[in-house]
């Protein structure tokens, strides 16, 4: 012991280490509980010999770094410069950067997208054991990432990247399914396809009920299959001549007022569907451009459902639904940093991607399972300053 001359402080040596993310380790400790790593040994492909990396030695030590705040595959250093949370967690060896951008590159086209698929079908069931209901809202959406790669595409909206489609669930905010697409793919593309695979992902017992989607989705193969299956659907719909004059001869009487505007609702017999289809109108406020009229398909705010509440009840859960989605996508994408891929090949980052839903699913199961209400609503980046920023001290006993 040194006893100082200036201040009343003492110094001893000790065993203890200090470290900065206490929190991000009881997260590791949880991951670590509900056996994601086996689950990611034994779904992707082994290493090809004895001496290398297991594939939950990349992906564990990259889950951790998203949920740490890093963007891209330098900020593994952040896992692996943190001495304490190396200790206190399974990361003796953690690949450079460098390594797992080639394993992303490797993986990406020799079953490592099909692998994570059924790893996330593991970590659905877990999560999804315990909850009181069998019928889940099944929200889905088309996600833009801006990319500057040689392997991406320019989108509709003129930005070149890639538009990855989501299917979440409303109940626990859960992403069951995603699908890594190039910019140029149109997102009414395979949509049925998709619906197929996110009810193939949910767990033994466990049932999507009603979908959300927006106008991609509009399409006679999704709106059969639903109608197929009982399954509520209200899906928005782009108004074409044909349902804009089915509009036009609803009577004065039948519009009501509504928010800002006036409803109602028509039953037109599409051309897309093949059968007649109730759509729920909005009618918004305008006013004359100075160049001429607005142009009416402007005016209109349409949804299309099978589901028989009324007008108002229909228009307000969706809108309600379509907001609580758009802010778990902001989620995915800003606090887990999937608005930026790492790498030049399309299969690498489908890969990474697919690597950043399984984070956030994890970030979902930690904090419904292991943190007060309270807390279930907050983003990462909110638990990230409140949580996993907290001191930790690690104690060996002698």
């Amino acid at each position: 012991m040194v006893r100082q001359t200036m201040l009343p402080l003492k110094i001893e040596k000790s065993q203890e280490r200090d470290f900065h993310r206490g929190g991000l380790a009881l997260l590791g400790e949880f991951i670590l509980g509900t056996g994601l790593p086996e689950s990611v040994n034994r779904h992707l492909p082994k290493p090809g010999s004895g001496a290398g990396y297991r594939p939950s030695e990349y992906i564990f030590p990259l889950i951790l770094m998203l949920h740490a705040g890093g963007r891209s595959l330098e900020d593994l250093r952040i896992i692996r410069d943190d001495k304490g949370l190396r200790e206190i967690l399974p990361l003796e060896r953690i690949p450079t950067p460098e390594a797992t951008g080639d394993w992303l590159r490797r993986m990406g086209t020799s079953g490592g997208l099909d692998g994570l698929e059924a790893v996330q079908r593991d970590l659905l069931r877990q999560g999804m054991e315990n909850d009181a209901t069998g019928e889940y809202i099944l929200n889905m959406d088309v996600l833009g990432i801006e990319a500057e790669k040689g392997s991406a595409a320019i989108t509709y909206k003129g930005f070149r990247g890639y538009l990855p489609i989501l299917g979440h669930l409303a109940e626990n905010g859960f992403v069951v399914a995603d699908d890594f697409r190039q910019g140029n793919v149109a997102p009414s593309a395979g949509n049925l396809e998709f619906l197929k695979k996110c009810m193939k992902q949910m767990p033994k017992g466990k049932r999507i009920r009603n979908i959300l989607a927006g106008s991609a989705t509009y399409q006679p193969g999704v709106i059969n299959f639903c109608r197929e299956r009982d399954v509520g659907f209200v899906v928005g719909v782009d108004p074409d001549k044909r349902i804009l004059q089915a509009i036009q001869n609803i009577k004065k009487g039948g519009w009501k007022a509504y928010g800002t505007g006036y409803i109602s609702h028509t039953t037109p017999t599409t051309r897309k569907s093949g059968m007649a289809l109730r759509l729920i109108v909005f009618r918004r406020p305008y006013q004359k451009s100075l160049f001429g009229e607005e142009e009416a398909a402007l005016r209109y705010s349409v949804i299309a459902t099978n589901r028989r509440e009324s007008d108002r009840y229909i228009t307000a859960w969706y809108d309600q639904q379509r907001n609580a989605g758009m802010e778990r996508i902001n989620d995915l994408k800003a606090d887990f940093g999937m608005d930026r891929m790492p790498c030049g090949q399309f299969e690498a980052n489908a890969l990474f991607f697919r690597i950043g839903v399984l984070a956030y699913n994890c970030f979902r199961l930690f904090i419904l399972r292991s943190l007060d209400p309270a807390w279930h609503r907050l983003r990462v980046g909110t638990v990230f300053w409140r949580f996993y920023q907290i001191a930790g001290k690690s104690v060996f006993k002698l």
